[in-house]
């Protein structure tokens, strides 16, 4: 099993959502988080004074697939996340040692 984490730019959220549940994601978690890399942030204009804002806002999606699927749902990320701007965001694969599911008491491929 391999856990995909995604930050992207929030907008394109619902956009990958519905692109990785077109290809059999069953669940995902999303948070929403702040960062900067080589965007490096930007200034913006209030009441007339100049600031600069460091962290921007992104969309952390979380999921949990088997390893042989792993490959094409970094594909889909990318293929409806990419807006072809600085910014877009950055893709993580990390292996996963064991799952299990509360409720039922499945474990690994069966709790995903």
């Amino acid at each position: 099993m391999k856990l995909v984490v995604a930050v992207v730019k929030p907008f394109k959220l619902e956009e990958v959502r519905d692109a990785l549940q077109a290809i059999g994601v069953s669940g995902l978690t999303v948070s929403e988080v702040k960062g900067y890399g080589r965007q490096k942030g930007h200034t913006e204009i209030y009441r007339g004074a100049e600031y600069a804002v460091s962290f921007l806002p992104k969309v952390k999606i979380e999921v949990v697939v088997a390893s042989d699927l792993a490959q094409r749902v970094v594909e889909t990320i990318t293929k409806a996340a990419k807006t072809g701007q600085i910014g877009d965001g950055k893709i993580f694969v990390i292996p996963v040692e064991h799952t299990l599911r509360i409720r039922t008491g499945e474990t690994n491929d069966d709790a995903i």
